[in-house]
């Protein structure tokens, strides 16, 4: 496990790892030649205006508490194949929510984190799918805890996927009430 900013070049170039911060967050990277890119970070969630800085951020302490755990991990296949999985511990009972891959690292604001990231890019409302986005909702069991997977045959392109946005409500819409800044890797030559 690394903590701080991880950049690398895996997989004998043919993947690469994106800039991330973990500010704190434990993160790790495994490139064993010709078997694709794995990564897991995790974090505690924190207020963007909390003293000590976290790259989980809530805006909304009532469905994500401070102090609140979350974990990402991504495994790239040698073909581009990538799946993305979702733990979280400390949310509202209960409650349904809406999580996606976003292409912004979070910032104070909860628009920083920019649109979902997009397989094939597009203005037009019906491409905004699970088949063309990672969509990761969860309802959280009574302890508080989820876990969503997403599975695709593509590969991110490079620097334009940078976190994960958690929202009130499942599906394409609702209010975005966290944010973890992930390190994601990429296939380099993707675009």
């Amino acid at each position: 496990m690394v903590a701080g900013i991880y950049v690398g070049v895996v997989a004998a170039a043919v993947f690469a790892a994106g800039a991330g911060s973990a500010h704190g967050a434990a993160a790790g990277a495994d490139s064993d030649q010709g078997k694709g890119y794995r990564m897991s970070t995790d974090a505690r969630f924190a207020p963007p205006s909390a003293l000590v800085p976290s790259a989980a951020l809530t805006y909304d302490t009532g469905l994500v508490p401070a102090g609140a755990w979350i974990q990402v991990s991504q495994q790239m296949a040698p073909s581009g194949a990538t799946t993305v999985k979702l733990r979280v511990n400390g949310l509202e009972p209960g409650h349904k929510y809406g999580a996606h891959v976003h292409r912004r690292a979070c910032g104070a604001d909860p628009t920083a984190a920019g649109g979902h990231y997009q397989h094939k890019p597009s203005n037009d409302p019906a491409d905004a799918n699970p088949a063309n986005e990672v969509w990761l909702d969860f309802t959280a069991a009574r302890d508080g805890s989820g876990q969503a997977v997403a599975e695709h045959d593509w590969a991110f392109r490079q620097a334009e996927a940078s976190s994960v946005v958690i929202h009130d409500q499942p599906g394409n819409h609702g209010t975005r009430v966290g944010c973890f800044t992930v390190p994601f890797g990429w296939a380099a030559g993707t675009s």
